[in-house]
């Protein structure tokens, strides 16, 4: 039972946030809704087994160490921790409403610990204050970062691979018969069979590597709730939240994505690249340092910082307050689900 709820957990993960990494490619116009699912699943499953060799940190942080005045692994605390963060999740991904895992899961463990049970001064330092500033340090990065790429993205963009069809010629002066496909980089292509930019290529790079270190940051979070069942060894449980989490990304990733493709501001792919580098930067530094940070709370803030940057021009702010209200009561209301559980299940 308990096993089967991490899971679920695994899979409503990857269908609210495997949108945070390809947004910006479907956004930009770089990619169909369909491929980029499945480019996003992939690199998160790839990240998420990486997880097993670096995660110790906030494996224990989401057993409830330093953070609760007493940490349990009984049965009814993990089942209620673990209702409280999938009604939450399941809610708003139904209503394609981006939200935070890493917030949820907090929630849920102060609602099952209750109020005397939780060390607030922990919960402050070590989860509220990196989940409420990220989002601020990567629009301001954003900012940073966007102008420094730009030389770079501009002189990518007057570079693309092509794929032609040309006809080879034989030494004696006679053509062959059949035209033979051809690659070249170069500035502009003739009649190509297909064309890919060079900075779409980076930005296709850029997009792998957020789904990689976003699954890398929250796996551990979940596998925390395995382990505290006790219901596997550590790297069986990793692999069974990695394949729970790609499938949650391909089969119910898309509502989540189109919104942070199409409802906040109009992208580009050099944008979209430039997003997508903070993303990942910010989450990587973060998994390296066990700090719990939200994916969606970093892509987000700098996906706003990209509508910013050009001076507020497209910002759907309606959207934007849906999301702000969404993450404002996100921790309530995994706390109440999960509270409300525990009463029921731990008399």
């Amino acid at each position: 039972m308990l096993l089967t709820l991490t899971l679920i957990l695994a899979f409503a993960n990857g269908a609210n946030d495997v949108s945070k990494g390809i947004a910006t490619l479907v956004g930009s116009g770089v990619s169909s809704y369909r491929t980029a699912v499945m480019w996003g699943s992939f690199c998160t499953v790839i990240g998420a087994l990486t997880a097993t060799l670096m995660s110790r940190g906030l494996v224990e942080m989401f057993s409830g160490k330093g953070i609760l005045v007493h940490p349990s692994t009984s049965p009814h605390f993990v089942l209620a921790v673990a209702c409280g963060a999938i009604g939450w999740l399941l809610i708003a991904t139904r209503t394609g409403l981006p939200v935070s895992t890493t917030h949820s899961l907090a929630g849920a463990l102060v609602g099952a610990a209750g109020w005397n049970g939780v060390q607030w001064s922990a919960i402050g330092a070590k989860v509220a204050l990196p989940l409420a500033v990220s989002p601020v340090i990567a629009l301001l990065l954003l900012l940073i970062v966007l102008p420094l790429l730009r030389p770079l993205t501009s002189r990518l963009d007057r570079f693309c691979v092509c794929i032609e069809q040309s006809t080879p010629v034989t030494p004696d002066g006679f053509a062959m018969r059949e035209a033979m496909p051809s690659v070249t980089v170069a500035s502009s292509c003739s009649t190509p069979v297909a064309r890919v930019g060079a900075i779409d290529a980076m930005h296709w790079i850029s997009a792998g590597a957020t789904s990689f270190f976003r699954a890398l940051n929250d796996t551990p979070k979940i596998v925390a709730l395995g382990i505290a069942a006790m219901a596997l060894s550590g790297a069986s449980l990793y692999a069974l939240v990695a394949l729970a989490m790609g499938a949650g990304s391909l089969i119910a990733g898309l509502r989540v994505t189109r919104t942070l493709a199409e409802k906040i501001v109009p992208i580009t792919p050099a944008n979209g690249f430039a997003a997508n580098v903070v993303t990942s930067l910010l989450v990587g530094l973060a998994s390296r340092f066990a700090l719990p940070v939200s994916t969606t709370h970093v892509s987000s803030g700098a996906i706003v910082g990209i509508g910013i940057s050009e001076g507020g021009r497209g910002l759907r702010w309606k959207t934007i307050g849906e999301m702000l209200l969404a993450w404002v009561v996100t921790l309530p209301v995994s706390a109440l689900i999960a509270a409300g559980v525990y009463a029921v299940v731990g008399c």
